[in-house]
C-alpha cells in the first residue's frame, strides 16, 4: 500500500514508538491522527507534523467510535491504523504483601489487549467500506504493538506479558477474519527500545540492558520501530505474522 496522501491513526501516538511513527508517516506524505489520552502532547507533536490530535481512551468503545469518526471527518477514512497505546506493569504474582490486587492485572490488559481490540474492531469496520487500491485490492492494515514478553516473559511481568501474548494470539484469526475485505494484520514484537520509560533509569542501567542485546549492543531506537511499520505497510505479502525487533534479545529467567 502506498502510504502518501493515506489517512492513518496511531494510538499512543504523543510519545515513544508512536510518536517515531507519527514522524514518519507524515514525512512520508500520510494524513496522520494521534490518538492519545494525553490530549495536549498529541497535539504538540501534531502542529510538528502538520497532523490532528484525537482525546482517546482506547479502553472505552464510545472513546474509540467517538475518536475515529473525528479523525475521519478531518483527515478522511483511514487506511491505516497503527496501535501503539499500552503500559507497562512489573509486579508479582504473590509478593511480600501479598496476592497482586486483581484490579492491577485486570487494568494491564484492559488498556494492552482490550484496548488493542477495541481500536482494530471500530477501525477495521470503517475500512470495509473503502474502495480497493493497487494490484492487490488493499482496503487498510492494522498494526499491532506486542513485545518479546509474550514469548519470554519475566518474573513479575505476568500481567504485561498476559496481555502482550494475546495480540500476538490473536493477530492470525483476525488477518484471515479480515482477508476477505482486503485488511492486512500484522504485530511487531519490540524488545528493549530507548523511549521514555527507559529514561528514568540510571545511564549505568541503560547501557547493561543494551550490552544485553546480541547485536547491535544497545537499545533500539523508536525510529526503527517506524521503519519497520513503513515496510510492513508497503509490503502487501506481511500479513497474519508478528515480527520481533530485538537484536536477537532472547530474554533469560532473572
Amino acid at each position: 500500500m502506498e502510504i502518501k496522501n493515506c489517512a492513518a491513526i496511531i494510538t499512543g501516538g504523543a510519545s515513544g514508538m508512536g510518536a517515531a511513527t507519527a514522524k514518519h508517516l507524515s514525512k512520508l506524505g500520510a494524513k496522520v491522527a494521534l490518538f492519545d489520552l494525553n490530549l495536549d502532547a498529541a497535539k504538540k507533536l501534531a502542529e510538528e507534523i502538520d497532523g490532528y490530535a484525537v482525546y482517546c481512551d482506547v479502553t472505552q468503545a464510545e472513546s474509540a467510535e467517538k475518536a475515529i469518526a473525528e479523525a475521519e471527518k478531518h483527515q478522511g477514512p483511514a487506511r491505516i491504523c497503527i496501535n501503539c497505546a499500552g503500559i507497562v506493569h512489573a509486579k508479582r504474582v504473590v509478593g511480600q504483601q501479598g496476592p497482586m490486587p486483581l484490579d492491577e492485572f485486570r487494568k494491564v490488559i484492559d488498556i494492552n489487549l482490550i484496548g488493542t481490540f477495541n481500536i482494530m474492531r471500530v477501525a477495521s469496520a470503517a475500512m470495509t467500506s473503502l474502495a480497493p487500491i493497487g494490484n492487490s485490492g488493499e482496503r487498510g492494515i492494522l498494526i499491532n504493538t506486542a513485545s518479546v514478553a509474550a514469548f519470554e516473559g519475566q518474573i513479575g511481568q505476568a500481567a504485561y506479558s498476559a496481555s502482550k501474548g494475546g495480540i500476538v494470539s490473536m493477530t492470525l484469526p483476525v488477518a484471515r477474519e479480515l482477508a476477505r475485505f482486503g485488511i492486512r494484520v500484522m504485530a511487531i514484537a519490540p524488545g528493549l527500545v530507548d523511549t521514555p520509560m527507559f529514561q528514568k533509569i540510571t545511564p549505568e542501567a541503560r547501557a547493561s540492558l543494551g550490552a544485553s542485546v546480541p547485536f547491535p549492543k544497545r537499545l533500539a531506537h523508536p525510529e526503527e520501530y517506524a521503519a519497520l511499520v513503513q515496510h510492513i505497510i508497503e509490503n502487501p505479502m506481511l500479513n497474519g505474522e508478528v515480527i520481533r525487533l530485538d537484536g536477537a534479545l532472547r530474554m533469560q529467567e532473572k
